[in-house]
């Protein structure tokens, strides 16, 4: 009897340590388990664009030389050029969408393009609702006049002053003299139409288009003194810091081998 219940006794505490060997296996399994999840990572940095193997630029064309269309339709000019050659960098195929500034800025807002590229300057008011790359150009804001006008920068308030919607030149203007001395038009182009049929007294814009319209127009002329200078970047949505590092790791190396001041020099010669 005493040996019976030896024999129970030894079988009990067996299957006592047995279980309580199940519980610690348990235990580790649950660590293993949670060990796991705090490792995986927090955040996607993987480049995606709006459409995939592609680059989608969202532009004016109607801002020479930096966006503009040839005979074919194809909008061409240094935004074009330099994102064309980011794209390439990228592997990416590029596409150019134009349409009115303000659109083209809306576009990466929105998630329907990629890239903003139409002589945008990085303001306070756009760094609210886009991300830029580095800058890549130097933007300078110009005064058009009629050979002979009495306009200068001096009485400028005093003046009806075109400019193109959305852009710093209208944005300062209107900030500075009101806008009832200020007229927005949707591109340079009738801006400088209007100057010419006196419907307005100048124009500010950008330098460069500036050269251009002038050139195209005789009878016009550019002030002397500069009216504002700022710098160009390339537009992105806020928050897609994958694309952004892309563009810049591209532009930079751009900038690095000369190609960039290659394009702009190509369309802007050197006074």
């Amino acid at each position: 009897m005493k040996k019976l219940f030896a024999l129970l006794l030894t079988l009990a505490m067996v299957l006592s340590l047995a279980a309580c060997g199940g519980d610690t296996t348990a235990e580790d399994t649950t660590g293993d388990d949670t060990n796991t999840e705090t490792q995986e990572p927090t955040g996607d940095t993987t480049l995606t664009t709006v459409e995939e193997g592609k680059l989608i630029m969202s532009t004016n064309a109607a801002f020479p030389p930096y966006e503009m269309t040839d005979d074919s339709g194809n909008v061409v000019g240094i935004d074009a050029e330099i994102a064309a050659a980011i794209a390439e960098k990228l592997g990416l195929e590029l596409q150019i969408d134009d349409m009115d500034f303000d659109a083209a800025q809306l576009a990466v807002q929105n998630g329907k393009s990629d890239i903003c590229m139409a002589g945008l300057s990085v303001t306070e008011d756009r760094l609210l609702v886009m991300d830029f790359s580095d800058s890549y150009a130097t933007g300078v804001q110009v005064v058009i006049v009629k050979e002979g006008s009495d306009v200068t920068l001096d009485n400028l308030g005093e003046q009806m002053i075109g400019t193109q919607r959305a852009t710093t030149g209208n944005i300062y203007c209107t900030d500075e003299f009101g806008e009832d001395h200020v007229v927005a038009y949707d591109d340079g182009i009738v801006a400088v139409q209007d100057l010419v049929n006196g419907k307005v007294d100048c124009v500010v814009i950008d330098q460069a288009p500036a050269q251009e319209f002038v050139a195209a127009n005789p009878g016009l002329t550019i002030l002397d003194t500069e009216y504002a200078n700022e710098d160009y970047a390339i537009g992105m949505a806020k928050g897609n810091t994958a694309l952004v590092e892309a563009v810049n790791g591209a532009l930079n190396e751009l900038i690095s081998d000369g190609t960039v001041q290659s394009i702009i020099d190509s369309y802007i010669t050197a006074e």
